[in-house]
């Protein structure tokens, strides 16, 4: 037997596969499987735990920090970073017993992230820096297209201002973007309306999982977008900039700080623990859609 444990951060939710020794094969069809809603555990992506110095993609990573967080998306697909992930990962890693309260560091795709998990279960991740390419992009969703800032965050997104966050559609597919070139793994779509004075509410349509409930990685994006937009740049004012961020899930707080590093915070819970039956796991070959 596999043991498995389920977690959201936010809404989005996770099937954590913990394996310290990098020792369960995951191909995509496994990994979409798990999180099939229907004939899965279901989840919006896998979190593989794994000790960093047992897998090859974070071994060069191992003396920074000792957890490595290979991510899935839902179809089965490798992403750089997760934001919403990784507060969930600090929670499962703190559930574990590996780690306690305060301060820790997580291996990822896009770099080593650190966490603080605070006492009243919050969990604060430090997400680097925004880079913000240059070129115009739009966004079209049914017959109507809008700009979006491109905004990198380790991963890419787009991010379009909207009148109405119904104008978004249902967001099953990815909404067609242009130039094509601008994004050629795919990416982010987030759907931005005002709420108030330094608060904000968003869809996303995350590449390889569709809409979700939330996104870190997102979130961060939104927030870059909207002070740029509101012609407020922290490194420049030497001022930090903090915006609430309300998605279908719950609500973010995201702080740009004055060296540009951007600090996302919110809740995140581990719901149940089980195991994955053996014969199951092994059958995979192909998931249907």
């Amino acid at each position: 037997m596999t043991t498995f444990l389920k977690g959201h951060g936010t809404e989005n939710d996770f099937v954590i596969i913990p394996d310290p020794e990098n020792a369960i094969e995951l191909p995509p069809a496994a990994v979409a499987a798990l999180c099939d809603r229907r004939a899965g555990i279901g989840g919006d992506g896998v979190l593989h735990v794994v000790r960093s110095a047992a897998h090859p993609e974070a071994r060069h990573l191992a003396d920074e920090a000792e957890w490595f967080m290979d991510y899935r998306n839902g179809d089965g697909s490798i992403a750089e970073m997760c934001g919403n992930g990784v507060r969930v990962f600090a929670r499962y890693l703190q559930y574990a017993g590996h780690v306690g309260e305060g301060d820790l560091a997580v291996a990822t795709r896009g770099g080593v992230k650190k966490v603080h998990i605070d006492k009243e279960g919050l969990v604060t991740v430090g997400m680097g820096r925004a880079t913000l390419p240059e070129g115009d992009v739009t966004v079209t969703v049914d017959d109507r297209s809008w700009p979006a800032r491109n905004v990198n965050m380790g991963n890419p997104h787009a991010v379009a201002f909207v009148a109405d966050l119904e104008h978004a559609g249902r967001l099953l597919d990815p909404p067609p973007f242009a130039p094509a070139e601008a994004y050629p793994q795919g990416v982010n779509v987030e759907f931005v309306v005002d709420r108030g004075p330094g608060h904000v509410a968003m869809r996303v349509h995350e590449r390889g999982s569709g809409e979700t409930r939330s996104c870190g990685t997102g979130a961060c994006a939104v927030a870059v977008a909207t002070a740029r937009r509101d012609a407020v740049d922290p490194t420049v004012t030497g001022t930090p900039v903090t915006y609430e961020i309300d998605v279908p899930g719950g609500r973010l707080t995201i702080t740009e700080r004055p060296d540009g590093e951007i600090e996302m915070t919110g809740p995140a819970v581990i719901v149940a623990q089980g195991e994955i039956d053996t014969d199951w796991f092994a059958a995979i070959e192909t998931v249907n859609p």
